[in-house]
Protein backbone atom coordinates (compact mmCIF):
# COMPACT_ATOMS: atom_id res chain seq x y z
CA UNK A 1 0.00 0.00 0.00
CA UNK A 2 2.70 2.04 0.95
CA UNK A 3 4.33 1.73 -2.29
CA UNK A 4 0.93 1.96 -4.35
CA UNK A 5 0.31 5.37 -2.75
CA UNK A 6 3.90 6.76 -2.99
CA UNK A 7 4.31 5.97 -6.94
CA UNK A 8 0.61 7.04 -7.34
CA UNK A 9 1.62 10.70 -5.59
CA UNK A 10 4.32 11.20 -7.70
CA UNK A 11 3.62 10.11 -11.15
CA UNK A 12 -0.49 11.10 -10.87
CA UNK A 13 0.75 14.21 -9.48
CA UNK A 14 2.73 15.53 -12.23
CA UNK A 15 -0.15 15.34 -14.75
CA UNK A 16 -2.38 16.46 -12.52
CA UNK A 17 0.28 19.85 -11.82
CA UNK A 18 0.45 19.62 -15.57
CA UNK A 19 -3.37 19.47 -15.90
CA UNK A 20 -3.75 22.41 -13.62
CA UNK A 21 -1.41 24.66 -15.29
CA UNK A 22 -2.84 23.98 -19.22
CA UNK A 23 -3.38 27.78 -20.53
CA UNK A 24 -6.41 29.06 -21.56
CA UNK A 25 -5.40 31.52 -24.48
CA UNK A 26 -2.63 29.48 -26.26
CA UNK A 27 -3.85 26.22 -28.20
CA UNK A 28 -0.59 25.49 -29.55
CA UNK A 29 1.21 25.58 -25.56
CA UNK A 30 -1.82 23.56 -24.14
CA UNK A 31 -1.50 20.70 -27.09
CA UNK A 32 2.24 20.72 -25.92
CA UNK A 33 1.96 19.89 -22.23
CA UNK A 34 -1.48 17.83 -22.64
CA UNK A 35 1.15 15.41 -25.68
CA UNK A 36 3.72 15.53 -22.49
CA UNK A 37 1.10 13.12 -20.21
CA UNK A 38 -0.81 11.95 -22.73
CA UNK A 39 1.00 8.49 -22.87
CA UNK A 40 1.17 8.34 -19.21
CA UNK A 41 -1.74 9.89 -17.58
CA UNK A 42 -4.60 7.21 -17.58
CA UNK A 43 -1.94 4.56 -16.07
CA UNK A 44 -0.83 6.52 -13.39
CA UNK A 45 -4.19 6.16 -12.11
CA UNK A 46 -3.66 2.83 -11.86
CA UNK A 47 -1.93 2.63 -8.47
CA UNK A 48 -4.76 4.60 -7.21
CA UNK A 49 -6.70 1.86 -7.96
CA UNK A 50 -4.15 -0.60 -6.26
CA UNK A 51 -3.64 0.90 -3.06
CA UNK A 52 -7.26 1.58 -2.56
CA UNK A 53 -8.31 -2.43 -3.56
CA UNK A 54 -4.98 -3.35 -0.93
CA UNK A 55 -6.72 -0.98 1.59
CA UNK A 56 -10.06 -2.79 1.12
CA UNK A 57 -9.09 -6.22 1.37
CA UNK A 58 -6.19 -6.01 3.97
CA UNK A 59 -7.87 -3.70 5.94
CA UNK A 60 -11.41 -3.53 5.87
CA UNK A 61 -12.47 -2.49 9.14
CA UNK A 62 -10.01 0.60 8.52
CA UNK A 63 -11.52 1.08 4.97
CA UNK A 64 -15.08 1.37 5.90
CA UNK A 65 -13.81 4.03 8.56
CA UNK A 66 -12.03 6.08 6.36
CA UNK A 67 -14.84 5.79 3.52
CA UNK A 68 -17.71 7.08 6.05
CA UNK A 69 -15.47 9.89 6.93
CA UNK A 70 -14.23 11.25 3.81
CA UNK A 71 -17.43 9.99 1.59
CA UNK A 72 -18.18 13.72 0.08
CA UNK A 73 -14.53 14.31 -0.39
CA UNK A 74 -14.37 11.12 -2.55
CA UNK A 75 -17.02 12.37 -4.54
CA UNK A 76 -15.60 15.69 -5.36
CA UNK A 77 -12.58 13.50 -6.17
CA UNK A 78 -13.93 11.03 -8.41
CA UNK A 79 -15.83 13.79 -10.10
CA UNK A 80 -12.86 15.27 -10.83
CA UNK A 81 -11.14 12.30 -12.53
CA UNK A 82 -14.27 11.61 -15.06
CA UNK A 83 -13.95 15.20 -15.80
CA UNK A 84 -10.06 14.61 -16.93
CA UNK A 85 -11.29 11.46 -18.77
CA UNK A 86 -14.09 13.12 -20.03
CA UNK A 87 -12.36 16.28 -21.43
CA UNK A 88 -8.68 14.48 -22.54
CA UNK A 89 -10.58 12.41 -25.23
CA UNK A 90 -13.10 15.02 -26.41
CA UNK A 91 -10.84 17.77 -26.77
CA UNK A 92 -8.86 15.16 -29.24
CA UNK A 93 -12.45 14.86 -31.28
CA UNK A 94 -13.82 18.57 -31.07
CA UNK A 95 -13.64 21.31 -33.38
CA UNK A 96 -11.04 23.70 -32.54
CA UNK A 97 -13.44 26.15 -31.38
CA UNK A 98 -14.64 24.03 -28.61
CA UNK A 99 -11.29 22.63 -27.60
CA UNK A 100 -11.02 25.49 -25.28
CA UNK A 101 -14.21 24.34 -23.94
CA UNK A 102 -12.72 21.11 -23.07
CA UNK A 103 -9.12 22.35 -21.41
CA UNK A 104 -11.19 24.43 -18.92
CA UNK A 105 -12.80 21.24 -17.88
CA UNK A 106 -9.54 19.60 -18.02
CA UNK A 107 -7.66 22.02 -15.90
CA UNK A 108 -10.98 22.35 -13.66
CA UNK A 109 -10.92 18.30 -13.02
CA UNK A 110 -7.03 18.47 -12.12
CA UNK A 111 -7.58 21.60 -9.95
CA UNK A 112 -10.91 19.55 -8.33
CA UNK A 113 -9.17 15.97 -7.83
CA UNK A 114 -5.66 17.52 -6.25
CA UNK A 115 -7.18 19.63 -3.72
CA UNK A 116 -9.37 16.85 -3.04
CA UNK A 117 -6.53 14.60 -2.15
CA UNK A 118 -5.15 17.46 0.24
CA UNK A 119 -8.63 17.32 1.90
CA UNK A 120 -8.72 14.35 2.69
CA UNK A 121 -5.37 14.02 3.72
CA UNK A 122 -5.72 16.99 5.75
CA UNK A 123 -9.10 15.34 7.75
CA UNK A 124 -6.74 11.86 8.14
CA UNK A 125 -4.03 13.47 10.14
CA UNK A 126 -6.88 15.18 12.14
CA UNK A 127 -8.02 11.40 12.93
CA UNK A 128 -11.36 12.69 11.31
CA UNK A 129 -12.54 15.63 13.20
CA UNK A 130 -15.37 17.13 12.47
CA UNK A 131 -14.67 20.48 14.16
CA UNK A 132 -14.99 23.72 11.94
CA UNK A 133 -10.83 24.26 12.72
CA UNK A 134 -10.31 20.67 11.31
CA UNK A 135 -11.94 21.07 8.27
CA UNK A 136 -10.19 24.89 8.08
CA UNK A 137 -7.14 22.71 8.39
CA UNK A 138 -8.35 20.36 5.74
CA UNK A 139 -8.54 23.69 3.28
CA UNK A 140 -5.84 24.71 3.55
CA UNK A 141 -3.65 21.23 3.63
CA UNK A 142 -5.80 20.80 -0.05
CA UNK A 143 -3.84 24.31 -1.04
CA UNK A 144 -0.53 22.70 0.01
CA UNK A 145 -1.22 19.45 -2.34
CA UNK A 146 -2.54 21.92 -5.05
CA UNK A 147 1.25 23.54 -4.64
CA UNK A 148 2.91 20.38 -4.49
CA UNK A 149 1.34 19.16 -7.53
CA UNK A 150 2.17 22.12 -9.37
CA UNK A 151 5.85 21.51 -8.50
CA UNK A 152 5.95 18.46 -9.82
CA UNK A 153 3.81 19.26 -12.71
CA UNK A 154 6.11 22.05 -13.59
CA UNK A 155 9.46 20.56 -13.01
CA UNK A 156 8.08 17.31 -15.33
CA UNK A 157 7.46 20.09 -18.37
CA UNK A 158 10.63 21.36 -17.66
CA UNK A 159 12.34 17.87 -18.13
CA UNK A 160 9.75 17.27 -21.53
CA UNK A 161 9.62 20.56 -23.35
CA UNK A 162 11.88 22.65 -24.62
CA UNK A 163 11.76 27.10 -25.56
CA UNK A 164 9.43 29.38 -24.43
CA UNK A 165 7.30 26.90 -22.68
CA UNK A 166 10.37 25.51 -21.02
CA UNK A 167 11.27 28.60 -19.84
CA UNK A 168 7.72 29.16 -18.31
CA UNK A 169 7.65 25.74 -16.63
CA UNK A 170 10.74 26.52 -14.57
CA UNK A 171 9.02 30.42 -13.32
CA UNK A 172 6.00 28.36 -12.12
CA UNK A 173 8.40 25.98 -10.76
CA UNK A 174 10.48 28.35 -8.67
CA UNK A 175 7.07 29.92 -7.51
CA UNK A 176 5.75 26.49 -6.32
CA UNK A 177 9.05 25.58 -4.59
CA UNK A 178 8.85 28.46 -2.51
CA UNK A 179 5.28 28.16 -1.29
CA UNK A 180 5.66 23.71 -0.54
CA UNK A 181 9.04 25.37 1.21
CA UNK A 182 7.13 27.29 3.75
CA UNK A 183 4.21 24.59 3.63
CA UNK A 184 6.59 21.67 4.56
CA UNK A 185 7.85 24.06 7.57
CA UNK A 186 5.01 24.24 8.85
CA UNK A 187 3.78 21.45 8.89
CA UNK A 188 7.13 20.15 10.41
CA UNK A 189 6.44 22.59 13.50
CA UNK A 190 3.36 22.33 13.59
CA UNK A 191 2.20 18.69 13.61
CA UNK A 192 4.56 17.65 16.82
CA UNK A 193 3.22 20.97 18.86
CA UNK A 194 -0.33 19.87 18.71
CA UNK A 195 0.09 15.82 18.78
CA UNK A 196 2.27 15.06 22.29
CA UNK A 197 3.05 11.70 20.66
CA UNK A 198 4.00 12.32 17.73
CA UNK A 199 6.99 14.88 19.20
CA UNK A 200 7.72 11.95 21.19
CA UNK A 201 8.55 9.39 18.53
CA UNK A 202 10.22 12.13 16.37
CA UNK A 203 12.34 13.61 19.68
CA UNK A 204 12.97 10.64 21.70
CA UNK A 205 16.59 9.42 21.57
CA UNK A 206 18.00 7.61 20.38
CA UNK A 207 15.61 7.30 17.36
CA UNK A 208 15.69 11.36 16.41
CA UNK A 209 19.39 10.49 15.76
CA UNK A 210 18.00 8.23 13.11
CA UNK A 211 14.73 9.62 11.47
CA UNK A 212 15.37 13.43 12.17
CA UNK A 213 18.12 13.75 9.39
CA UNK A 214 14.77 13.18 6.83
CA UNK A 215 13.35 16.64 7.06
CA UNK A 216 16.72 18.24 7.29
CA UNK A 217 17.62 17.06 3.98
CA UNK A 218 13.84 18.15 3.13
CA UNK A 219 14.83 21.32 3.44
CA UNK A 220 17.80 21.22 1.70
CA UNK A 221 16.79 19.57 -1.17
CA UNK A 222 14.27 23.06 -1.93
CA UNK A 223 17.62 25.34 -1.81
CA UNK A 224 19.16 23.00 -3.96
CA UNK A 225 16.37 22.71 -6.46
CA UNK A 226 16.18 27.03 -6.20
CA UNK A 227 19.63 26.95 -7.03
CA UNK A 228 19.52 24.12 -10.04
CA UNK A 229 16.34 26.68 -10.96
CA UNK A 230 17.81 29.66 -11.06
CA UNK A 231 21.11 28.56 -13.42
CA UNK A 232 18.72 26.20 -15.75
CA UNK A 233 17.94 29.21 -18.41
CA UNK A 234 21.56 29.37 -19.31
CA UNK A 235 21.61 25.68 -19.34
CA UNK A 236 18.29 24.37 -20.15
CA UNK A 237 19.24 21.57 -21.39
CA UNK A 238 21.97 20.31 -18.77
CA UNK A 239 20.05 19.46 -16.06
CA UNK A 240 16.04 19.92 -17.09
CA UNK A 241 15.85 16.42 -15.42
CA UNK A 242 17.12 17.36 -12.05
CA UNK A 243 13.95 19.51 -10.71
CA UNK A 244 11.94 16.22 -11.53
CA UNK A 245 14.20 14.13 -9.63
CA UNK A 246 14.14 16.01 -6.68
CA UNK A 247 11.21 17.04 -6.73
CA UNK A 248 10.12 13.41 -6.68
CA UNK A 249 12.64 12.78 -3.79
CA UNK A 250 11.17 15.61 -1.58
CA UNK A 251 7.81 13.65 -2.28
CA UNK A 252 9.03 10.37 -1.19
CA UNK A 253 11.02 12.42 2.11
CA UNK A 254 7.27 14.01 3.20
CA UNK A 255 5.71 10.59 2.74
CA UNK A 256 8.12 8.30 5.12
CA UNK A 257 7.44 11.50 7.76
CA UNK A 258 3.83 11.25 7.29
CA UNK A 259 4.27 7.75 7.87
CA UNK A 260 6.51 7.34 10.18
CA UNK A 261 4.34 10.07 12.59
CA UNK A 262 1.44 8.08 12.55
CA UNK A 263 2.92 4.12 12.86
CA UNK A 264 1.37 1.89 13.52
CA UNK A 265 -2.01 3.81 13.13
CA UNK A 266 -3.59 3.10 10.13
CA UNK A 267 -6.87 5.54 11.38
CA UNK A 268 -4.88 7.95 13.31
CA UNK A 269 -5.13 7.79 16.83
CA UNK A 270 -8.51 5.00 16.65
CA UNK A 271 -7.30 1.80 14.89
CA UNK A 272 -3.97 0.55 14.37
CA UNK A 273 -2.69 -1.97 11.64
CA UNK A 274 -2.77 -5.06 13.99
CA UNK A 275 -6.18 -4.27 14.75
CA UNK A 276 -7.86 -3.55 11.82
CA UNK A 277 -5.58 -6.31 9.41
CA UNK A 278 -8.32 -9.01 7.42
CA UNK A 279 -7.76 -12.70 8.18
CA UNK A 280 -5.15 -14.81 7.12
CA UNK A 281 -7.28 -16.59 4.47
CA UNK A 282 -8.11 -12.77 2.76
CA UNK A 283 -4.16 -11.93 3.64
CA UNK A 284 -3.30 -15.05 1.63
CA UNK A 285 -5.40 -14.20 -1.46
CA UNK A 286 -3.95 -11.18 -1.50
CA UNK A 287 -0.38 -11.97 -2.00
CA UNK A 288 -1.01 -14.35 -4.39
CA UNK A 289 -2.54 -11.52 -6.37
CA UNK A 290 0.54 -9.10 -5.31
CA UNK A 291 2.87 -11.55 -6.60
CA UNK A 292 1.57 -10.97 -10.13
CA UNK A 293 -0.21 -7.56 -10.26
CA UNK A 294 2.74 -5.73 -8.60
CA UNK A 295 5.61 -6.31 -10.74
CA UNK A 296 3.17 -6.25 -13.78
CA UNK A 297 2.65 -2.63 -13.24
CA UNK A 298 6.07 -1.83 -12.36
CA UNK A 299 7.58 -3.67 -15.68
CA UNK A 300 4.94 -1.84 -18.05
CA UNK A 301 5.60 1.46 -16.46
CA UNK A 302 8.60 1.41 -16.54
CA UNK A 303 8.75 0.02 -20.64
CA UNK A 304 5.96 3.39 -21.13
CA UNK A 305 8.45 5.81 -19.71
CA UNK A 306 11.30 4.14 -21.28
CA UNK A 307 9.70 3.93 -25.05
CA UNK A 308 8.48 8.09 -24.58
CA UNK A 309 11.60 9.15 -23.17
CA UNK A 310 13.48 12.59 -24.13
CA UNK A 311 11.51 15.73 -25.79
CA UNK A 312 7.70 15.48 -26.35
CA UNK A 313 6.87 15.96 -30.09
CA UNK A 314 3.94 17.89 -31.39
CA UNK A 315 0.28 15.97 -30.31
CA UNK A 316 -1.62 14.69 -33.31
CA UNK A 317 -3.99 11.71 -33.60
CA UNK A 318 -4.32 9.47 -36.38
Amino acid sequence: MALAIVVYAILDGYDLGVGMLIPLDDKETADTMIASIGPFWDANETWLVLAVGLAFIAFPQAHSMILQALYIPVVFLLFGLIMRGVAFDFRAKARVKRQRRWDKVFKFGSLLTAFAQGYMLGLYVVGFDDSLLAHAFAALSGIGVVCAYGLIGSAWLIMKCEGQLQLAAIKWCKHFSRVAFVGVILVSIINPLINEWIYERWFSLPMALVVLPAPIICLLLFVVLESVLHKLPKATEAGAWLPFFISAFIFLLCFFGLVYSFYPYVVPGKLTIFDAVADPSALTFLLYGVVVVVPTLIAYTLFSYRVFWGKVQPLSYY
